[in-house]
């Protein structure tokens, strides 16, 4: 089995070391103990990188650490606990979803913008008389 150190573990991952640690403390990271090396140094697996990279997805995609932490202990607690885990991300899945259409909302708006825009600038460099053009609005 691959033993890694925190310093390769937050190269993997692309979080430093102080992230790592935060996240320990915080209970969030990791469903085992980390083990310790020669001088009590953290050693890794490659299992922990995986589950480091699955929380670090989580949070991007807006989770809160309360509720990583709750999967975390869910995790931790092993079989039996899938229902909850499944509600745990079903009720994520909802709320990502919700994000991503008001993004889309959002891009549709500035592509809008954007194609004004250009038509300005394109008029200007003399290719349209900009007195055509639409005003700016939203």
């Amino acid at each position: 089995m691959t033993r890694l150190s925190i310093g390769e573990v937050a190269a993997r991952s692309g979080v430093s070391v102080h992230t790592l640690r935060f996240y320990e403390r915080e209970g969030v990271l990791l469903t085992s103990q980390i083990e310790r090396g020669a001088g009590g140094r953290r050693v890794y697996t490659e299992d922990d990188v995986a589950w480091i990279n699955l929380c670090l997805i989580l949070r991007a995609s807006g989770m809160p650490l309360p509720v990583i932490r709750r999967y975390t202990e869910l995790a931790r607690a092993g079989v039996g606990t899938e229902p909850d885990r499944l509600a745990l991300l079903r009720e994520h899945e909802k709320k990502v979803l919700e994000q991503l259409a008001e993004l889309h909302q959002c891009l549709d708006l500035i592509r809008h913008k954007v194609a004004i825009y250009e038509d300005l600038v394109e008029a200007a460099a003399g290719d349209r008389d900009p007195s055509t053009e639409a005003a700016d609005t939203v």
